[in-house]
């Protein structure tokens, strides 16, 4: 596959529209193809397991449609109202009737949730058990991607090795320089591209919901209260900053919209495109050259996880898709290739100690940070301030510096992830 297909087939398939956060999303989907499969008959009971990582991303964080949280909340509704075909969307159109009865199962203490021991960062199974038996669904690899479906004892699909780390392997991309990459984008016709723009509109109108009144922490509608009084200047970076954390205070309290994801994150979606958005609300920028920048920015947000994991102990907002937005606002400003190269270690160099402690609407304030950075890195790099070589993790490439942060996750903060759990199991266990 040549690398413009590469490109193509990478943004389509990792840049997808998501209601709510894609963890719980995950249980909801892993539970709607269960009850999928049971025909008219009653449910017994529903066991569900979840990778440490599925767990700690979905323990905290708002369920569109719901004033719940929590993944098991999220699994009732995947039962009495989700429909697989929609995958991440799954949770679109749930009714207020639904939720009444995703409660009152829940109450019947039919389902169980608890953590399956594997090393997967994405992994759900879910078991459903009636008269006639059993189904058994498993995600794995991916929020929306099914390896194993069982219907009382018939295999329907077992994909034995499509994990995400060999899929990705054979994506030759990751092992590519990145300004080839970008050069490459350079060259796609604008309508090959197009669609890039999707998640533009998507998740601003995201954005706007948290301008319009408080929700979540409030951290966006702050930011612009105290824009409009002076106190902040109405520059690009408090701008960038207002639009990222108003779209995360929306989404993390379960507004009921859906955003742009970009490498199964919706907040991954939100932080790769907004500060874009901002660049582009604040210096006019034609369609053709705003489709490729955001087309830059996923691409970046998936090469940088493609080191340090979907999801780890990282957050990734803030190492990976603000890194992307600041490399794509840096291309829109005419950065050179040592200048972009720049704008990587710039950003490495200053969020990469930034946790993933969970979906929560404290994210607000994490997205605010990482659009912020992502602005003053790409203006310091086109300044020829760029953080040298072996300062830190900081490489002589850009490549190695990613490279040095995958070994940081994976290596040094597996550790780390084990006792963020911990430390989150303590406090639901004495509240």
């Amino acid at each position: 596959m040549n690398l413009r297909n590469l490109i193509l087939k990478t943004l389509k398939k990792e840049v997808v529209p998501a209601m709510g956060c894609t963890e719980p999303v995950a249980v909801a989907l892993a539970c709607a193809k269960a009850k999928e499969l049971i025909d008219f008959y009653e449910i017994k009971s529903v066991e569900i397991e979840v990778s440490p990582n599925i767990y700690k991303n979905g323990l905290c964080v708002g369920i569109p449609n719901t004033n719940e949280v929590g993944l098991e909340i999220a699994g009732a509704l995947g039962l009495i109202g989700g429909k697989s075909e929609k995958g991440l969307q799954v949770l679109e159109g749930i009714l207020e009737k639904d939720v009444s009865l995703a409660k009152d199962f829940l109450n019947s203490g039919k389902l169980s949730l608890g953590i399956k021991d594997t090393k997967e960062k994405v992994y759900v199974q879910v078991k459903l058990f009636t008269d006639c038996g059993f189904t058994k669904t498993i995600i794995r690899g991916k929020h929306n991607q099914f390896t194993y479906v069982e219907k009382c004892g018939e295999i329907l699909l077992d994909v034995k090795a499509e994990n995400e780390e060999i899929n990705d392997f054979k994506n030759s991309l990751y092992n590519i320089r990145i300004r080839e990459i970008i050069k490459e984008i350079e060259q796609i016709p604008y309508e090959d591209i197009a669609f890039m723009l999707d998640g533009l509109k998507m998740n601003e109108r995201v954005a706007m919901v948290g301008l319009d009144k408080k929700v979540g922490m409030g951290v966006g509608i702050s930011f612009y209260e105290n824009i409009k009084k002076g106190i902040l200047s109405d520059d690009l970076m408090n701008y960038a900053m207002m639009l990222t954390a108003a779209a995360s205070d929306a989404r993390m309290s379960g507004v009921n919209l859906s955003v742009m994801s970009s490498n199964g994150s919706g907040n991954n979606g939100l932080t790769a495109i907004l500060p874009i958005v901002a660049y582009k609300n604040k210096f006019h920028v034609e369609d053709k050259k705003l489709a490729k920048a955001v087309a830059i920015s996923h691409i970046i947000n998936s090469y940088i996880k493609y080191y340090i994991g979907r999801l780890s102990a990282i957050c990734g907002c803030g190492v990976a898709a603000s890194t992307g937005a600041s490399v794509a606002i840096a291309w829109l400003m005419g950065a050179d290739e040592e200048q972009i190269d720049g704008v990587i270690k710039n950003m490495l160099a200053n969020v990469s100690g930034m946790i993933c402690d969970g979906a929560k609407v404290g994210c607000a304030l994490k997205l605010a940070t990482s659009a912020s950075t992502a602005i003053q890195s790409a203006l310091l790099a086109l300044s020829n301030n760029i953080v040298p070589s072996r300062n830190g993790i900081v490489a002589e490439t850009a490549e190695d510096t990613i490279k040095n942060l995958g070994t940081l996750s994976i290596e040094g903060m597996t550790i780390t992830d084990h006792v963020i759990l911990k430390v989150m199991k303590n406090m639901q266990s004495a509240s």
